[in-house]
C-alpha cells in the first residue's frame, strides 16, 4: 500500500511539473508573439511615415522621424504635452505663407478643394500634417515601441499623444499665417464657430495683427443650412480676434465650391 501511494504521488508530481512547464512555454510564446507584433507595428507605422515624408522632396526624413519619435516613446500616453513636439518642429519647421486655409467641421470639402486647386494651403497639405493625417500612435513607459492600438482617444485625456501633436502643429501653422487668412466653417450646424475646436481654442488666438491683415470666413452652406453670417457664435469669433485684423464673412453654397473645383482656369477668388 505504501509503495502504491508513493508511486501515485510521484505521478501526480510529474503531471504537475509537465503542466507547469507547458504553461511556462505558452507564456514565453505569447511574450515572443506580442513582442513581434509590437515590433511589426512600429515598423509598419515608420514605413508609412517615411513613405509619406519622402513625397516632400529635399527633407531628411530619418531625422524628422527621430524628432517625432522622441516626443512620445517611453512616455505615459496620457502625459505627452504639446511642448513635447517642439524638437520635431525644430527639424521640420513651417514656412511663412500668405495663402493659409483653416477649417472646422468642413474637412472633406476643404481638402477636396485644395487637392484640385493650388490656391490655398491647409495644415494637412504641409509635410507634418500630411504625414500624420488619419494615423493613431502612442508609446508607453518602459518601452521604445510605437503603438498603434490601445492608444487613448481624443477626449480620454487632454495630453494624449495624438491630441497634443495636432494642438502643437496647429499653433505653429497659425503662427506662419500672413496677409489674408481664410477659414471654412460649417453653415449646417447651429454653432459654426466653437471655442472648443482647434480653430477656436488654438489657431484663431495665434493670429497676430502684425502679420494677419484679414480673416475671411467662408460659411459653407448645404441644402440643410441652419445658420448664416449673423450667427451668435461668429460674433464670439469677432470678439476673440486680435484687434486690427479685418473680419469678413460670406455664405457660399457647397455646390458652388464643388463646381469651381473642376474649373482650374477660374481664379480661386471668384469661387465665392
Amino acid at each position: 500500500m505504501e509503495n502504491r501511494e508513493i508511486g501515485g504521488s510521484g505521478k501526480r508530481c510529474r503531471r504537475r511539473c509537465l503542466l507547469l512547464c507547458a504553461f511556462a512555454v505558452i507564456v514565453i510564446i505569447i511574450a515572443v508573439v506580442v513582442g513581434l507584433v509590437l515590433h511589426k507595428g512600429t515598423q509598419d507605422f515608420k514605413t508609412i511615415f517615411l513613405q509619406r515624408c519622402k513625397e516632400f522632396k529635399d527633407n531628411n526624413c530619418e531625422r524628422i522621424w527621430d524628432g517625432f519619435e522622441k516626443a512620445y516613446v517611453n512616455q505615459n500616453s496620457c502625459n505627452v504635452p504639446m511642448e513635447a513636439y517642439d524638437p520635431l518642429l525644430a527639424v521640420a519647421p513651417f514656412k511663412s505663407s500668405n495663402k493659409t486655409m483653416f477649417w472646422s467641421k468642413t474637412k472633406d470639402v476643404v481638402h477636396s478643394f485644395t487637392e484640385k486647386r493650388d490656391c490655398f494651403l491647409t495644415l494637412e497639405d504641409t509635410l507634418l500634417g500630411s504625414v500624420l493625417d488619419g494615423l493613431t500612435w502612442c508609446g508607453k513607459e518602459g518601452s521604445h515601441e510605437t503603438l498603434t492600438t490601445g492608444c487613448p482617444g481624443w477626449t480620454q485625456c487632454e495630453n494624449n499623444t495624438v491630441r497634443s501633436f495636432w494642438g502643437r502643429v496647429s499653433a505653429a501653422f497659425a503662427d506662419i499665417a500672413t496677409g489674408n487668412v481664410t477659414v471654412m466653417l460649417n453653415g449646417s450646424i447651429i454653432t459654426p464657430f466653437s471655442s472648443d475646436s482647434i480653430f477656436g481654442s488654438i489657431e484663431v488666438k495665434r493670429f497676430d495683427s502684425k502679420r494677419v491683415k484679414n480673416l475671411n470666413i467662408l460659411l459653407v452652406m448645404q441644402k440643410n443650412a441652419v445658420t448664416n453670417c449673423t450667427n451668435d457664435s461668429l460674433k464670439e469669433l469677432q470678439m476673440v480676434l486680435d484687434k486690427g485684423i479685418k473680419y469678413n464673412c460670406k455664405e457660399v453654397a457647397e455646390s458652388q465650391i464643388e463646381e469651381c473645383m473642376s474649373q482650374p482656369e477660374k481664379p480661386c477668388e471668384s469661387c465665392w
